[in-house]
């Protein structure tokens, strides 16, 4: 890197979450380690797909914090690290709020205009 470069920033990690929930199979795994951890045989056994492309998005749930693994002798168990989806959540409650307070602002608008016709 030059000195006239700077470094691009890297996304927020709320980014890497949603992302990874994007994936219709991800959501699956989240939902389904909210029961209980699960090895990885535990977690690829509903879905129709190699094992190898099964550990793809692992490794993507991982990757954003979504998920923990461990690994005792040769089976790997995953579970569900809960920060990550406080964030999403916290994240969305906000935009929430955010929206909800504009269309009460646009309802007394379009209130006070009726009123105005009167």
């Amino acid at each position: 890197m030059t000195s006239l470069q700077t470094p691009t920033p890297s996304p927020p990690p709320i980014d890497g979450i949603f992302r990874a929930l994007s994936d219709p199979t991800r959501r699956r795994v989240v939902e389904r380690l909210n029961r209980s951890p699960a090895s990885v045989s535990e977690l690829a056994q509903p879905f129709d797909m190699a094992l190898p492309s099964f550990i793809e998005h692992l490794k993507i749930l991982e990757g954003c914090g979504l998920v923990r693994s461990q690994k005792t002798g040769r089976v790997r168990t995953y579970q569900l690290a809960p920060e990550p989806l406080k964030l999403a959540e916290n994240w969305l409650a906000e935009q929430r709020t955010l929206w909800e307070r504009r269309l009460d602002q646009f309802d007394a608008y379009v209130m006070t205009l009726k009123e105005t016709e009167k």
